[in-house]
């Protein structure tokens, strides 16, 4: 369909799995095309020459909620050992620039060096700063880990785990200015190089630490240090593939469960009280029904579902800090969709296995949104492929680097991207695909979705 069609035919949803076994073997862009006219066709004039069999990683088991709980049971959380090699890795690049120190309040980058998140410690006007300095002893370069804390919370700073050589704890009082107890602690130091910070830090903290050391310059760690955190560890890769698989599935059972006449909300509850069950936390989602998903973050509405609406869900949580995001648009068995939008369904897939194909080792960041962007242009629907085709994920949902437009980045091994087209056209219909990927150590792609079936099969199937 292009987005001025006025075709009005409809797919049920036995006709969609009729033709399911002919998807999943399509690899190459001319086979993909020779698929996508065979599955018009069959729209069109029924070929029952398919069976109707649901392929076995599709089927969800009757008994609400069976086996959520148990796939991510064996996880567990980033260790010690791994966060002391990550202040290691850190010191030795704040040493070879000659930077003084590097300084995160609670948050991804606090967490990554420190294990200090912001579910551990809360955000106030009452800085908690984590600071790294690179050391030089007995010709190794060594990470000092300090801790600047109100002197009031210094106890329950001190119960926060976090793993260094000889961490130390420094306090300030209500009438101190923090910055200047920090630095005052560090002069010992010399500290005469930059100092690094968190690039999300908070201005007033920038500003604080500037004042307090006028003769030195505070400025966003450079990407030598953001690379350290953008390049997932096999640890780190190992929760994002299960939070990831978690939640395909729990789309997959949420299907199973809804109804003609459902309303968005209802699915949100149940949506929520799924990934509770596969044990995430910071628990989200997203749920439109049919022309409401044609926003892509929504309206506010709570439709009820109609044998002609697709339905997409937008949804995620974390995983101990890290995070998944996966986007589904589908239909039920009982569905009556029009062929224009499962035209449109198809090609978004297109799309998406395209830009998969593109993103390895050495690729430029918008070379892989443009080949998502060329391939639905293309196909008439340009300007309404209306956001980027990725972002960065791991301990925040949007990090970077990013898949889009007018960036220089080059993607790397152990980089992790969403890979998540869509179409949107207003007051008639949206679609979006989204499934998140890694770069493997041969430079390939690899959905963190693959051990559960990997993209979505057909409408049909999430």
């Amino acid at each position: 369909m292009k987005p001025d069609s006025n075709v009005d035919t409809y797919i049920s949803g036995k006709e969609i799995a009729q033709t399911s076994k002919v998807t999943r073997s399509t690899r190459s862009l001319s086979e993909w095309r020779l698929f996508f006219s065979l599955a018009i066709c069959a729209t069109i004039f029924y070929l029952h020459v398919l069976t109707h069999v649901s392929p076995e990683s599709y089927l969800v088991d009757p008994d609400r909620w069976k086996g959520l709980a148990s796939h991510c049971s064996d996880a567990q959380p980033i260790n010690g050992s791994e966060i002391l090699q990550r202040q290691e890795n850190l010191a030795k690049i704040l040493y070879e620039n000659g930077a003084s120190a590097y300084i995160a309040e609670p948050g991804a980058n606090a967490q990554y060096f420190g294990n200090i998140s912001e579910a551990t410690w809360h955000l106030s006007e009452r800085p908690l700063l984590l600071i790294i300095l690179p050391t030089l002893e007995e010709a190794n370069i060594v990470a000092k880990v300090t801790v600047l804390t109100p002197a009031f919370e210094e106890t329950r700073a001190r119960s926060l785990s976090v793993p260094g050589i000889d961490v130390s704890y420094v306090s300030w009082a209500e009438d101190e200015d923090p910055y200047t107890v920090a630095l005052h602690a560090l002069s010992a130091l010399e500290l005469e190089g930059p100092i690094y910070v968190d690039g999300m830090m908070r201005h007033f903290i920038v500003d604080g630490l500037q004042k307090a050391a006028p003769g030195v310059r505070v400025m966003s760690a450079p990407p030598e240090v953001t690379q350290l955190r953008a390049r997932k560890s096999q640890a780190e890769l190992d929760l994002l593939r299960c939070a990831n698989e978690v939640t395909v599935l729990c789309i997959r059972a949420v299907q199973a469960q809804m109804y003609i006449g459902i309303r968005e909300s209802q699915v949100r509850a149940m949506i929520d009280e799924a990934l509770a069950v596969a044990g995430l936390t910071g628990r989200w989602a997203l749920v439109l029904f049919g022309e409401n998903a044609a926003l892509p973050h929504g309206s506010g509405s709570d439709r009820a579902l109609g044998k002609a609406d697709f339905i997409l869900i937008d949804a995620g949580g974390l995983l101990f800090e890290y995070n998944s995001d996966v986007t589904r648009t589908f239909m039920l068995h009982d569905s009556s969709i029009p062929l224009q939008h499962t035209t449109i369904w198809y090609d978004v897939h297109a799309a998406q296995t395209l830009a998969h194909a593109a993103a390895r080792e050495g690729a430029n960041t918008s070379a892989v949104d443009k080949v998502a962007r060329d391939w639905l242009d293309g196909h008439g629907y340009k300007g309404y492929f209306t956001h980027r085709l990725g972002h960065g994920i791991g301990l925040e949902d949007h990090e970077g680097p990013y898949l889009r437009g007018g960036t220089n980045d080059i993607i790397q091994k152990g980089n992790t991207f969403s890979n998540e087209p869509g179409i949107y056209i207003e007051g008639k219909v949206g679609i979006r695909l989204e499934d998140c990927f890694y770069i493997n150590e041969g430079g390939n792609s690899v959905f963190l979705t693959k051990g559960v079936g990997g993209q979505a099969l057909s409408p049909l199937y999430p």
